[in-house]
């Protein structure tokens, strides 16, 4: 019998030396586990981290022109996007280059004159227009305006379809800057600068001034776009709607009737809360509208009136019934009776 035939006897003689191997089993194989650990842990290989790098001002102002050429055609979209911010960002920040540019949007040949307005387009951004914010820029975008009239166009009456979509991009580049202008500072610069003489007024309104002043005010009323924008920016303030008057495109109001259409759109948006047979048409003839525009203006400022409206719309609850025999009118909707205090 070999040695290993002898084990169990050796077993069933002495269990401390069974004990013994066992232990000494375990110990060996977690000593080996412990050892191959450390072992793949000196073997692993780890990435290397790329260094977060920072681009100072001191770096920008070093690049030159070649080397911004250079990185401007780099495959890397990172590198290409940074060096077209630094390219925009020392034009925009350039006087000679924003007056080239200026030149450039009045040129008379309309290739010199979109490819300027287009890179013009591409410098600015929010932060930056205040550049343009100068007698130069503004009196620029109207000599652009200018050249962009269409001695052929057709009337501009109010029809169902908004016709701005089809006008030159020269024309919409202009007005695009002049509608952010003056949403961001006053009209003021841009009246000076003979806006409505010059452009709006020479738009086909018509041939008299009935019908030219009937189309502007209805095209106003129901066209959405940047015309509209920058006309109810210049209305806002008193030389803007007397340059209007001048120009004949809307007619001479007296003070009661200017305050209630100042305050016709406060009006129209709290419609829920108003009597049937209001006409919002007739405010300044009507004492019932003179009372809720005195009422408007004494309680509500801007900020109160969008948490008044939305908290209006979300109280309001309203049912609609009908049979479909007919059209629905305001007689099929059932609404909840809303308390005045709130």
């Amino acid at each position: 019998m070999g040695w290993f035939g002898q084990l169990p006897i050796l077993f069933r003689q002495d269990s401390l030396a069974m004990t013994t191997i066992i232990a000494n089993a375990i110990i060996g194989g977690f000593v080996m586990r412990l050892v191959l650990r450390a072992w793949l842990e000196d073997a692993k290989v780890e990435p290397v981290q790329p260094k977060t790098q920072y681009i100072t001002q001191e770096t920008e102002d070093a690049l030159k022109l070649t080397t911004l050429d250079t990185l401007l055609g780099h495959y890397n979209y990172s590198i290409r996007e940074t060096s077209a911010k630094i390219v925009c960002d020392r034009a925009i920040n350039d006087k000679d280059t924003v007056e080239q540019l200026l030149w450039g949007i009045t040129h008379p040949d309309y290739d010199e004159r979109i490819k300027n307005l287009r890179a013009l387009a591409i410098v600015t951004d929010p932060q930056s227009l205040e550049k343009l914010h100068t007698w130069k820029a503004y009196a620029a975008l109207v000599r652009s305006l200018e050249h962009c009239l269409d001695p052929d166009q057709e009337v501009l009456n109010p029809d169902d379809w908004d016709e701005y979509p089809l006008r030159d991009m020269a024309e919409k580049l202009c007005l695009m800057f002049v509608s952010q202008l003056v949403s961001c500072f006053d009209c003021e610069k841009l009246v000076n600068a003979k806006f409505v003489e010059k452009w709006l007024a020479k738009q086909n309104w018509g041939k008299t001034d009935e019908e030219r002043q009937r189309n502007f005010t209805e095209y106003m009323r129901r066209k959405r776009n940047r015309i509209t924008e920058v006309v109810d920016s210049i209305k806002q303030r008193d030389v803007g709607r007397k340059t209007l008057e001048d120009a004949k495109l809307i007619p001479y109001h007296d003070p009661g009737q200017i305050e209630a259409e100042s305050t016709h759109p406060y009006i129209q948006r709290f419609n829920i809360m108003l009597p049937n047979d209001l006409n919002l048409d007739n405010l300044h003839d009507n004492d019932t509208a003179r009372a809720l525009i005195r009422s408007f203006r004494e309680n509500f400022d801007e900020e109160a009136f969008q948490e008044s409206y939305r908290t209006l719309r979300q109280r309001r609850e309203a049912m609609v019934l009908g049979d479909r025999s007919r059209p629905l009118n305001n007689d099929d909707i059932i609404q909840r009776e809303l308390d005045p205090t709130s």
